[in-house]
């Protein structure tokens, strides 16, 4: 009888500091340029490699939003599977769903290095990473990254961590292709040259965009509110990230961004906040 073997993997969460949409191609895919971050806070993979097929349960404070049996992980793990193996995978789900902070496609990365690691495989090529989300090989990367085209242009920027910020979430899950839906334009500018240091990072970011931030607030007007508090409590800039509904602020230091975070989960007890920082 084969022994079993256990593994872990964080699927950290994915902030989109910048999103510009820049293009539409005739297969309907938009065309992006974003910054990319990724924090300390996300969910966590736990993995035993024993008996045949797979096994997923779902835990955390937002397993109730997925099903165990439709799931992006196991799409992951069945593309790295070998013949007659099994595994029984537990997802612990701390990050709210459809939050346009990258969870399910965090998951799957995570998933990937995961049956890499426990079945000693290759990870699958770009071409397949893309079948299961445009994000996922951005979080297969899981670090600040420069992300152009459909998430397939990739460029890491390692001077770019130690952010502090604050993620709040009003609670309410927005499906992405309803707020491309809802964009006014298609064809934006570009971000502006990325600077090649952190000095004058943050004056940098506020020229930028969130092209999506609009039509996701004329879906949800309570965006508007998250990043309203963001900005009263200090934040140095408040944005929406990716399709939203979740809004980052970004802080001078850790005290101050907990003190924020603090005050708003205090102001509206019904969000989900955190405090965290990049890495």
């Amino acid at each position: 009888m084969a022994t079993s073997s256990a593994f872990h993997e964080t699927a950290p969460a994915k902030v989109n500091l910048a999103l510009h949409v820049t293009g539409r191609r005739n297969d309907g895919y938009h065309l992006l340029d974003s910054l990319v971050v990724f924090t300390d806070y996300g969910d966590r993979l736990d993995m035993t490699t024993e008996g045949y097929g797979l096994h997923l349960h779902i835990g955390g404070a937002f397993a109730q939003a997925l099903d165990a049996h439709d799931n992006i992980i196991l799409r992951a793990a069945r593309l790295m599977m070998p013949e007659d193996a099994g595994a029984k995978i537990t997802l612990t789900k701390n990050l709210p769903v459809a939050a346009g902070i990258g969870g399910g496609s965090a998951d799957a990365a995570a998933m990937l290095r995961l049956a890499a690691r426990a079945w000693k495989r290759p990870l699958p090529k770009l071409a397949k990473q893309l079948e299961l989300g445009s994000d996922v090989p951005v979080c297969m990367r899981n670090t600040a990254q420069h992300m152009r085209g459909i998430g397939e242009n990739l460029a890491e920027l390692p001077w770019l961590k130690g952010l502090h910020l604050v993620l709040v979430n009003p609670g309410i899950a927005l499906r992405t292709p309803d707020v491309f839906a809802r964009l006014s334009l298609h064809e934006n500018a570009p971000m502006a040259a990325l600077p090649k240091t952190a000095r004058g990072f943050a004056n940098w970011l506020g020229q930028q965009r969130n092209d999506m931030q609009s039509a996701a607030v004329s879906l949800c007007p309570v965006i508007a509110d998250c990043l309203a508090a963001l900005g009263g409590h200090g934040a140095q800039i408040a944005r929406m990230s990716g399709s939203g509904t979740t809004c980052f602020g970004l802080f001078d230091d850790a005290y101050t961004a907990e003190a924020a975070a603090r005050a708003i989960d205090l102001m509206a007890p019904g969000w989900w906040v955190r405090a965290t920082q990049t890495h």
